[in-house]
């Protein structure tokens, strides 16, 4: 593969697209999409930043076609009532990136419905999330879903015995988890696509170590870690960078449906866009249907 770059993105006019989280990675999403043309909504929790992303991608792009609305992931009722308005609203979706996160806080905290904040975040609303636009997606045009993952996704594991750790929390732990379930969804979403005749492609993408507010305003920061994060951040990507795997797998025509994408340097850290290793946990089908199944039963969503 090319470097491949936001250049190399296709024209993506009359094409709709809602991308997760006001800044960071989302903005960048959003930005690239705006200048090829998309119809892009901003969906994050943080009206002020939400409005702020929408004025300053039309600084850069006049005339650009780009809104904000409000989703809050921690809160599941939040998430039913942006899929019931954009509905009401809209009668396709061709595009969907569920970026937005949160990372380590160093105590456990929860979502509204009681789900350890990162899984329920992270997670458990991208899943209800996709799940609600599924109706439109389906009306699409070569309609895509790219869900974020980690490079942490490799030290991930699924503790359906805790899911929420509620017994002994332990902040990447859980970051971790959330992010190789974030993995598995993307990969088995796909599996019930094709099964199901949906014409949906799922794709999982991860930005390697980029310098966004979510890596370097971590929680903890006063820490060794935190200043080793602060210290060291000219080695990481800058966030254009980090955003472009997200981008190929959301635009670009040699995306393989299914396929994991991350940067191509040494360990995946930094790069550009590649196929990603995928770990073994996240190719286990009994645990991919397990989670599924679990899921479902947490938020209440059907794909069916």
């Amino acid at each position: 593969m090319t470097k491949w770059t936001a250049a190399d993105m296709p024209a993506q006019t009359g094409r709709s697209f809602v991308v997760t989280g006001t800044g960071g990675l989302g903005y960048q999403d959003a930005l690239a999409l705006a200048k090829a043309g998309a119809d892009v909504t901003i969906a994050g929790r943080n009206a002020s930043g939400g409005a702020d992303a929408v004025a300053q991608i039309k600084a850069v792009v006049p005339g650009a076609l780009v809104r904000f609305a409000m989703l809050d992931l921690s809160d599941l009722a939040s998430v039913r009532r942006f899929c019931d308005r954009f509905a009401s609203e809209r009668d396709s979706l061709d595009g969907l990136i569920n970026n937005a996160g949160v990372m380590n806080p160093p105590k456990r905290m929860e979502t509204v419905e009681g789900f350890e904040l990162q899984l329920g975040t992270n997670y458990l609303g991208h899943f209800l999330l996709t799940a609600g636009l599924l109706p439109l997606l389906k009306r699409g045009k070569d309609p895509r879903v790219v869900t974020l993952s980690s490079v942490a996704a490799r030290q991930g594991d699924i503790q359906f015995g805790d899911l929420n750790f509620g017994e002994a929390y332990v902040p990447m732990k859980a970051y971790a988890q959330s992010k190789i379930a974030c993995l598995m969804f993307a990969l088995e979403l796909q599996k019930r696509s094709e099964a199901g005749g949906w014409g949906i492609a799922s794709f999982a993408a991860h930005p390697g170590v980029s310098r966004t507010n979510l890596l370097l305003n971590t929680p903890g920061g006063a820490g060794a870690a935190g200043v080793a994060r602060k210290l060291l951040a000219f080695l990481f990507q800058p966030v254009w960078q980090g955003a472009l795997p997200t981008l190929f797998a959301a635009t670009a025509r040699d995306a393989k449906p299914g396929g994991y994408y991350g940067p191509d340097g040494i360990g995946e850290i930094r790069g550009y866009p590649a196929e990603a290793r995928i770990p073994v946990l996240a190719r286990d089908s009994e645990t991919l249907s397990r989670l599924w199944a679990e899921s479902e039963r947490l938020t209440g969503a059907r794909f069916a």
